[in-house]
């Protein structure tokens, strides 16, 4: 009996697992046939795979990063946008199956499938491109792509790799490329490709072309087509003026100028320090500065006696203002004050050097602690430059002093509109007369020693005169004590009363005019 009994729990265990098995066999076959998929597409934005027993797709929908949704259609299992995206959006894509009804109440109604895609983006293998001579253009992409924007026309490629942009004649160039990847997706931005004739030597793309005429501003680009430590080693190529170099990538160098930019007048040489397709030595020329904007400044910071006012926005950094120095804008001058000496007003030029120029541009190097030479040199324009961006503006009006030599002789002190002082003075002797002519004021001293030689070759050394404005060589506004005053006694000098040499002394600072007229 035992036996017996024994035999048939086994047979009853056996049979079990046989069912067990097939059990899980089949619900293995249920869950397989009923599977749905969402994954990458290589021309689709998704692709929805449903196995036979998966059921029906209820909806398929996209959502950008930002949660906003837009449209798309399925064909053959694959979602494609209905509207154009950009390339490289990041995209959530929902797909929601309705199950059939036997199985829907095995494993639920309804199955949710999400997947999180980014559009492609089409980039150039390399920026930097060389074409053998006679041969045409041709970029390779890290994707394929549908088409490409390229100077203003569009080429339909239809997922090719490597794309023709037509044969260039010139040295080389940059060409801005806009890709798009797939049909539905929106052109990229343009990316700027590089291209090179091939050369013996390193090609080399130099900006602005050598020996051309360049603003004292101007950035020099140098771009190779290969990495610049390849062509140049570790040394930066050598420049003439001062600046430095920087590095915009692997196969770009960018030379800044300093902050006062070149000197006008002045030739920019670079010494790359290798061949290179454009040569071992690169030269530039900058140059000079116009008379009309050192005009245009001085007017604006308050040094002559006209007013400057400019038709459009004045420029507002330096490099702008550097260009303006060379090509000057456009505007109109106008005399501040009313009532100004037809002596001063006929001297007046916008476009020419005239003492009423060197009398300003004294006035300003003393202001500003340079040497007072009347010559507007490289410190002169940028200080200039530096008080026109700061808006800075002597608020000390303009002086200007002339002279009658005409009996009785007089001495006239204008200022800002107004005669100040009329004072009797004294010129020259006709053996030392007094020169005339414009003059800027060079020296100014409150009290010092006139020593010289009189015409009959004896010597004079007259200590303790007072006011003295140095205008011409050896001869001054000055006081002097004479019995009289209104005619020809000096030895050149203007010489003046005490009290009216005091009230002159301060409307005469270096570079105020003064003209000695017959």
């Amino acid at each position: 009996m035992g036996g017996h009994r024994s035999v048939f729990i086994r047979v009853v265990i056996a049979l079990l697992i046989v069912v067990l098995v097939a059990a899980g066999a089949v619900a293995a076959a249920v869950h397989w046939e009923s599977g749905a998929t969402l994954a990458e597409d290589p021309t689709a934005l998704a692709r929805l795979e449903l196995q036979p027993l998966a059921g029906t797709l209820v909806s398929a929908r996209a959502f950008t990063a930002g949660g906003v949704e837009f449209p798309v259609s399925v064909s053959h299992g694959r979602l494609v946008p209905g509207t154009a995206v950009p390339a490289g959006l990041d995209v959530r894509v929902r797909v929601v199956v309705q199950r059939p009804g036997w199985l829907a109440h095995v494993l639920g109604k309804r199955r949710v499938e999400e997947l999180s895609v980014r559009a492609p983006v089409a980039a150039p293998a390399s920026r930097y491109v060389t074409v053998a001579t006679g041969r045409p253009l041709r970029v390779r992409f890290s994707t394929p792509v549908d088409r490409v924007l390229v100077g203003g026309r569009t080429i339909r490629v239809g997922g090719a790799r490597v794309v023709s942009l037509g044969t260039r004649t010139a040295a080389g160039g940059t060409v801005a490329v806009a890709t798009a990847a797939r049909p539905w997706e929106q052109l990229g931005k343009p990316v700027r490709v590089t291209w090179f004739r091939a050369s013996t030597t390193p090609p080399v793309l130099v900006s602005p072309k050598p020996r051309s005429t360049i603003s004292p501003g101007a950035s020099l680009r140098l771009v190779f087509a290969q990495p610049v430590s390849q062509v140049l080693g570790t040394k930066e190529p050598q420049v003439s003026v001062a600046g430095k170099w920087s590095s915009l990538d692997a196969h770009t160098l960018v030379f800044h100028p300093a902050a006062g930019g070149y000197s006008f007048g002045s030739t920019v040489r670079v010494q790359l320090g290798a061949t290179t397709s454009a040569g071992r030595s690169l030269s530039w020329t900058v140059p000079q500065a116009s008379t009309l904007r050192l005009h245009q400044l001085l007017a604006e910071e308050g040094y002559l006696p006209v007013d400057w006012h400019q038709t459009a926005d004045p420029p507002d950094t330096r490099r702008s203002e550097l260009a303006a120095a060379v090509n000057p804008p456009a505007g109109q001058f106008t005399w501040r004050y009313p009532n100004t000496p037809s002596q001063l007003t006929s001297q007046w030029n916008p476009t020419q050097i005239t003492q009423i120029t060197r009398g300003a541009v004294m006035m300003f190097e003393h202001d500003h602690d340079l040497t007072v030479d009347a010559f507007a040199g490289p410190r002169v324009w940028q200080a200039l430059i530096a008080d026109a961006l700061a808006g800075r503006r002597r608020t000390d009006g303009y002086s200007y002093v002339y002279v009658h030599t005409h009996l009785p002789q007089l001495l006239t002190l204008w200022h800002n509109g107004k005669v100040v002082l009329t004072s009797p003075g004294n010129t020259g002797i006709p053996a030392t007369p007094t020169a005339p002519g414009t003059f800027p004021v060079f020296e100014h001293i409150p009290v010092g020693e006139m020593s010289g030689t009189n015409p009959d070759g004896t010597h004079y050394d007259d200590k303790g005169i007072r006011w003295i404005s140095y205008f011409h060589g050896g001869e001054a506004l000055h006081s002097f004590n004479r019995a009289s005053f209104g005619t020809p006694q000096s030895l050149g000098c203007v010489e003046l009363p005490l009290a009216a040499a005091a009230e002159v002394w301060p409307y005469t600072p270096i570079g105020t005019l003064v003209t000695i007229e017959n």
